[in-house]
């Protein structure tokens, strides 16, 4: 029995093949890849929309979290610095100017409010 090497044409054939087969196998794998951060991507946007909106006001508790020891504005860099604060209303909060609770140097919730010494 005499085997005949493979001509040119089958070698090439053979290659297109080999090629085709591990771009189809590349191909799945960044598809794999797109499709987990398509995932990704609609969890964090899940999330954004789940997040509670900022509190428009804030007060300070003191130490022992009874007491209230100042009013910010809901976007005070102080106030999320101190990690102490808890949302309230802009009515809650401007009782609390009103009942002598300072004001944050920093925000300025009193302006903010209209209520000037």
């Amino acid at each position: 029995m005499t085997d005949n090497p493979p001509s040119r044409l089958d070698l090439l054939l053979f290659a297109r093949r080999v090629v085709v087969q591990q771009a189809t196998a590349s191909l799945r794998q960044i598809d794999g890849w797109i499709a987990e951060e398509e995932r990704r991507e609609a969890e964090r946007r899940r999330g954004e929309e789940a997040r509670p909106a900022e509190a428009e006001w804030l007060v300070q508790c003191g130490l022992n979290r009874r007491n209230v020891d100042a009013v910010h504005v809901g976007d005070c860099w102080a106030a999320k610095k101190s990690g102490r604060c808890r949302p309230v209303t802009r009515a809650q909060a401007l009782e609390a100017l009103r009942q002598q609770v300072k004001a944050c140097m920093h925000c300025r919730p009193d302006t903010t409010l209209g209520v000037l010494d």
